[in-house]
């Protein structure tokens, strides 16, 4: 017999060889129903995978992200099956779950490959799964899967097998399609129930611009057709929040070939926008008891040798910049963080001093491949919110707990209230890949778990997710269209203080090492602006958006009191414009409409002989006529119930 624990704690006993099938099925058989993938002791097994030690057991449905996982997984099996028979010749090379499906890299060789081809594709796919097939694990000798991939002229499949030792190779197969495979696959193609092509796109082998370049095919799958229709219509709705259209539609942003890709421009209204936020996290953080440092956007190499940034990010990012002087190099500025601990070291601390928390928006570079450059989601150049606080290893603890009531603030003031909180931790198998005492590690985790606990956060811990200095928190934030974002983390740092000898002086009088805590809220305002704009549709809160009312004139003779209105208004800090063109007060409404402005104010004879607006709500609820005085009251009362003081 072997001992099966259960998610819930609870431990029961089966016959070696019994299989995950086999257990849910004693749990319950319509549970059992609705199992199509399992984890043993961390491990991704199948469910008919015979177990025969005592161990831990996760059951997946379609419910859960390990089951979507095995779901896409097998699904882009059979994406590559149907391929393989409307495309004969073409060569396979990997095909992943990702976020949100899968996808399949493919050297077409002759053929071509265009969206009308979508629905063939997606047609033999539902006939191959219609057909029920069992996926089935077997393993296989190097030298067979050698032979088998260089008989088909397959130089992808060859590289990856060569690359992996005897005795760990496995196939899976199902109906006549087998694939070079490590396992995670539902039971059969019969789950699957409706299959689309999302889009196609290039991709280099490996990620490597040197190799050849493949085309990769996106797709997504279901268990239920109705599920993939809702799908698409949030599909649809993405596209109309799509960050790169509005930033356009609202002038936010924009991007310039003779600029450089992954560099954005910000227009005068993103500007504006940017330098808000900007503002708010100021006014929050010197609440908080943070100083603003400025840093330089380069720095010598040798700056980046000592923090770790320069072997982590040397060979792939901006190379460096030489002087005229021999040997003198600099760096575009990758990180902030060690410019911030040389500002630590320029002069002595006491324990009595700490915590100092330094605060930037310190704009950072990256080199990412122009191919995974996306609007302002993934730039060459970025502004992050960052701090860092030097404390000691008694202070971590509330220090931790501050950040998270700062972040939460931030959170809340934007509309962001569906978020679960992910703690980080080490993975107590492999000891060698952290550094620091197992003694400061434990305080550290055990500080973000109470602090969690003690803000009422619905966290989960995830380990082996930690850096190898420190264990962090992370925000994964759920947007209007229930798309999860990373947003805001906060890390835990005892790496740095030991590169950069980073002392104070304890009740001891002897010197000791700071903890370091990074944390960025917005994580950067490229990303956050971004994100902002998809889960809000450009309708920004009323405190943030560039321009709050538009007054609209009936006419040209109303033009001098709408300019008395403006003036009003403007006393009254709220942020309005005129439009005082010649068209119709139909027209002049319908593209405020689409500016997303949040108040039409409308003057005519009424209005000016009463010295009163009428309003109108973006979205077309009709306020009536009301004073100015009334109106400013309106927008304070509505600006301050979302935005909080910290």
């Amino acid at each position: 017999m072997m001992k099966i624990t259960l998610p819930d704690g609870s431990i029961r006993e089966y016959a070696k060889g019994s299989t995950p099938m086999d257990i849910a099925k004693s749990i319950s058989e319509g549970f059992a129903r609705n199992v199509i993938s399992a984890k043993f002791n961390d491990t991704v097994v199948e469910t008919v995978t015979p177990l025969n030690e005592d161990g831990s057991l996760v059951l997946y449905t379609w419910k859960d992200k390990g089951g979507k996982k095995a779901f896409w997984h097998s699904s882009s099996h059979i994406v590559a099956q149907a391929l393989e028979e409307l495309y004969p010749g073409i060569k396979l090379t990997i095909g992943p779950a990702i976020d949100n499906g899968f996808y399949y890299d493919v050297d077409f060789g002759e053929h071509t490959l265009s969206e009308k081809d979508f629905p063939l594709i997606e047609k033999k796919a539902l006939e191959i799964a219609r057909g029920k097939h069992d996926f089935k694990m077997r393993p296989i000798s190097k030298a067979e899967a050698l032979s088998l991939y260089k008989s088909q002229g397959n130089e992808f499949k060859v590289e990856l097998i060569e690359n992996l030792e005897d005795g760990t190779i496995t196939f899976c197969d199902h109906d006549t399609f087998t694939d070079l495979c490590r396992g995670g696959h539902i039971p059969n193609t019969g789950i699957v129930k409706a299959i689309k092509i999302l889009n196609v796109a290039g991709a280099y082998w490996r990620g490597d611009e040197k190799k050849p370049q493949l085309t990769r095919i996106y797709g997504i799958s279901f268990p239920k057709q109705k599920e993939l229709t809702e799908y698409l219509a949030l599909v649809e709705e993405a596209k109309k929040r799509d960050h790169r259209k509005l930033g356009k539609e609202l002038e936010l942003f924009a991007f310039s070939q003779k600029v450089g890709q992954g560099l954005p421009l910000w227009l005068p209204k993103g500007a504006a926008l940017r330098e808000r936020l900007e503002d708010f996290l100021k006014k929050a953080q010197k609440k908080a008891g943070y100083e603003m440092v400025i840093t330089p956007h380069i720095g010598q190499k040798e700056l980046y040798v000592t923090s770790g940034h320069y072997e982590k990010y040397g060979a792939d990012s901006f190379q460096p910049i030489h002087t005229p002087k021999e040997d003198e190099e600099f760096l575009l500025k990758p990180m902030n963080c060690p410019h911030h601990c040389e500002i630590y070291n320029v002069r002595p601390f006491s324990y009595r001093e700490l915590p100092k928390r330094y605060a930037e928006f310190g704009t950072v570079y990256r080199y990412e491949q122009s191919g995974e450059l996306h609007g302002l989601t993934r730039v060459r150049g970025f502004t992050q919110d960052d701090a860092h606080i030097f404390c000691t290893p008694d202070q971590l603890d509330q220090e931790f707990k501050n950040v998270i009531d700062l972040s939460l603030y931030v959170l809340g003031s934007l509309g962001f209230d569906n978020f679960t909180a992910q703690v980080s931790v080490r993975d107590l198998d492999t000891p060698e890949k952290y550094i620091g005492s197992v003694e400061n590690w434990e305080k550290a985790e055990n500080a973000i778990i109470n602090a969690a606990k003690e803000k009422g956060l619905d966290y989960v811990i995830e380990k082996g997710e930690a850096a190898f200095y420190g264990p962090k928190l992370d925000f994964m934030v759920k947007d209007a269209l229930g798309r999860q974002w990373q947003l805001g983390t906060i890390q835990v740092d005892y790496n740095l203080p030991e590169r950069f000898d980073l002392t104070y002086k304890g009740s001891d009088n002897e010197l000791h090492r700071p903890v370091m805590i990074h944390r960025a809220p917005f994580g950067s305002m490229e990303r956050f602006i971004a994100l902002l704009l998809e889960h809000t549709g450009g309708n920004f809160p009323l405190w943030l958006i560039p321009e709050q009312a538009i007054v609209l004139p009936v006419s040209e003779k109303h033009e001098k009191y709408a300019e008395k209105v403006l003036k009003s208004l403007e006393n009254d800090e709220i942020r309005a414009l005129v439009d005082a063109r010649n068209e119709t007060v139909g027209k002049k409404i319908r593209e405020a409409e689409m500016n997303k402005i949040p108040f039409m104010l409308i003057v005519g004879e009424n209005e000016e002989a009463s010295n009163t607006i009428s309003v109108r709500r973006h979205g077309g609820e009709d306020l009536g006529s009301i004073s100015l005085e009334q109106f400013s009251d309106l927008v304070t009362t509505e600006i301050n119930s979302t935005l909080k003081s910290f």
